[in-house]
């Protein structure tokens, strides 16, 4: 794990803080790397991470299932800056793109299917790249401050004295 911050463990976030791993696509690999980042993040920032740790789980665990070729690890990275948090999560299947969520309602009882419709609506934004020369990097982005668990919701600025 390859870790470069530029804020002292507990302050606010003053610049821009970086953390990278790589982990088998496994189910035990994903977790893994799930738990070293909310270490990671426990250190760096203050805020709620409830949000972003729904996300980075959804975002590994889709790598591992979806993303997994033999012998090839995926890698996650989140950017901390004082707005926002991106989470990338790279693997080596750049032929299998993630497909924009369906309806929930069509998805009947299933078990499985709607990770990234949660990704929708926690993320203030996400998205697919390529990554050259034959794998893919799906992110997803969360502001930074006082916000409700769902897509562009703010709470309400506090009643002023």
């Amino acid at each position: 794990m390859n870790q470069e911050t530029v804020t002292a463990p507990g302050e606010p976030t003053v610049g821009t803080a970086y953390f990278r791993t790589t982990f088998p696509t496994t189910a035990r690999g994903a977790h893994t790397a799930r738990h070293a980042a909310e270490r990671w993040l426990a250190t760096v920032a203050a805020d709620d991470m409830a949000t972003p740790s729904l996300l980075i789980a959804e975002l590994t665990a889709n790598a591992a299932l979806h993303g997994r070729v033999q012998g090839r690890n995926a890698r996650l990275a989140l950017t901390l800056t004082p707005e926002i948090l991106r989470i990338e999560v790279t693997d080596a299947r750049g032929e299998r793109l993630p497909a924009t969520p369906p309806d929930a309602e069509a998805e009947g009882d299933g078990e499985s299917g709607r990770g990234l419709l949660l990704v929708t609506s926690l993320a203030d934004a996400w998205g697919c790249e390529p990554y050259p020369p034959g794998g893919k990097t799906v992110w997803a982005e969360c502001a930074r401050g006082a916000r409700c668990p769902l897509r562009g919701a703010r709470l309400p600025a506090p009643p002023r004295c």
